[in-house]
This record gives structure tokens, C-alpha cells and sequence, in this order.
């Protein structure tokens, strides 16, 4: 049997802004470290996301030791530090979750809505205010940034070569934002693991992504097209809903480097059954 491997790893420090490609990074109680950490909100308090805002994926992020980077075509960077002080508290929603955020800074929220032509707030998640995951797929200790739900969305290299074979594409794997890209299984094999380590660190596996329009968007240009969500409607759907990938949730804290090997420990019934 061919080994399983880390094949790559990234992070996306604003969430639905673009994401950074990274060999080697910790893990912390929340996921991978400053992972959707930040995000945008509108005047009601609610998530932005390029579902109503495709231009969110002409924003490129960068990291340094003591700062996180904004930048975008025909605009002045914007860095900001990694741990904003004095605040405010603000009750913001993701989907039906109420979360606790910190505000960042006048001078953030006025340079993205300017360029994305919305009236917008960047928001922080501090330490002291972490979202615990729902507790029908979590234990009590699970905690998660501003991610939609669970701290990793983990892909197949061999999944994605299959739906574009479906397709007659090429469309990349940043198309479908995962945070962990594995290699050396079978297609779609991913949707059978129920428990699985990555190196020193064990993965609960609970569920199927479920994928959204976001999918539908050129993340180099924020042009929508129809693909992969009509392929997807064809050969992935289940219960009203398309899936590609799987969440997961780790047992410990750690590191992990591209290269490390994927060892499958408990299998289960196929999610989505297809």
C-alpha cells in the first residue's frame, strides 16, 4: 500500500480572504495557529464572505512574526498587528452562532470597505474568547476560530484529480480551500476515515464538508462560472446538500510538516454515502 502523506498545508487568516501556503506550522487549541483568526463583518454584526462578496478573494494575506498583512491590486498594504489591543467586544454571528470578537482598528475597516464598496468591520478573536464547536459533533474542550464550524477542512490530492476528471478540468485545489491537502490514498478515500494522526497528532473526522457557492469562484479573478458545484450537484449530492472533503478535529496540540505521514486508525461508513 502507498503511503499517506501531509502533501500541504494552508492557512486563511481572514476568513474567506486568501489563503497562505505554509511547510511547517503549529497547532494550537483552536486549529492551526491564526487561522481564521480575523474575519469581516457587516453593520448587523454578520459574517461577510465571498458568498455575497466575490471580491473578498482578491485580498492576499502575509504573516510575519508580528504582523498580519493585507494587500490588494491598486491599494496601499495594510499591516496590522497580530494581537490587537483595546478593542471593542462585538456579538457577531456566524451562520446561526453567536461569537464574541474584538474590533481592530478604524483605519482596517475603512481600507476593506473601501476596496470590496461595502461598509464592513475586521474583527479579532482574542484568547480569552474562544467558540466552542457544536457540541453534536465536538466534546466540550473542542474549540474553533471563525471557520464556519470545525477547525480543518482536510482533502485528497486524488479526490479533486477525480472531480476534474468528471469535469474535463483543471481547477486547483485553492479552488476548495482546504487546510490539509493529503496524498497517496484512493479517490474520495477520506470519506471513510473516522479517526486518523498526521505525524504526532490524532484527527476525529465527524462529518462531510457540505460546499457552498463559494466554490464557484475564480479565486485569481472573483469571476463566477458554474463549476465545480454543477458536477458536484451530479456526482456528490446527498440529502439536499454537496459534499467535497472532510472537517476534523484534533486531540492535541503540535506541529505539523508537510511530509508527515498520515496513518488511517479507525474507518467508518462512507460520508456522504455515495
Amino acid at each position: 500500500m502507498t503511503d499517506i502523506t501531509l502533501s500541504s498545508i494552508t492557512i486563511y487568516p481572514v476568513k474567506s480572504l486568501a489563503g497562505i501556503s505554509v511547510n511547517s506550522w503549529p497547532v494550537i487549541r483552536t486549529g492551526l495557529q491564526y487561522d481564521r483568526q480575523w474575519m469581516l463583518i457587516d453593520a448587523d454584526n454578520q459574517f461577510l464572505s465571498q458568498r455575497k462578496l466575490p471580491k473578498m478573494a482578491l485580498i492576499k494575506t502575509a504573516l510575519t512574526d508580528t504582523q498580519l498583512i493585507l494587500s490588494a491590486q491598486g491599494r496601499d498594504e495594510l499591516v496590522l498587528a497580530l494581537a490587537p489591543l483595546d478593542g471593542e467586544i462585538i456579538d457577531s454571528q456566524i451562520w446561526a452562532d453567536q461569537c464574541a470578537a474584538t474590533s481592530v482598528s478604524a483605519e482596517a475597516d475603512q481600507w476593506l470597505s473601501d476596496f470590496l464598496k461595502q461598509d464592513c468591520r475586521l474583527v479579532y478573536q482574542s484568547e480569552t474568547l474562544l467558540r466552542p464547536v457544536d457540541a453534536d459533533y465536538g466534546l466540550p474542550t473542542d474549540t474553533v476560530a471563525f471557520s464556519d464550524g470545525f477547525p480543518f477542512l482536510l482533502v485528497s490530492e486524488n479526490s479533486l484529480l477525480s472531480l476534474n476528471k468528471d469535469m474535463a478540468l483543471d481547477l486547483p485545489m485553492t479552488r476548495f480551500r482546504p487546510n490539509l491537502v493529503v496524498s497517496g490514498c484512493e479517490s474520495y478515500a477520506e470519506d471513510s476515515w473516522r479517526e486518523i494522526s498526521i505525524g504526532a497528532i490524532d484527527f476525529r473526522l465527524p462529518k462531510p464538508c457540505s460546499r457552498c457557492s463559494i466554490l464557484v469562484i475564480d479565486p485569481e479573478t472573483a469571476e463566477i462560472g458554474q463549476e465545480p458545484l454543477r458536477t458536484l450537484n451530479r456526482t456528490r449530492k446527498w440529502q439536499n446538500k454537496v459534499y467535497f472533503g472532510q472537517n476534523a478535529l484534533h486531540n492535541q496540540l503540535g506541529l505539523l510538516t508537510v511530509g508527515d505521514r498520515v496513518h488511517v486508525k479507525v474507518l467508518g461508513d462512507r460520508q456522504p454515502p455515495l
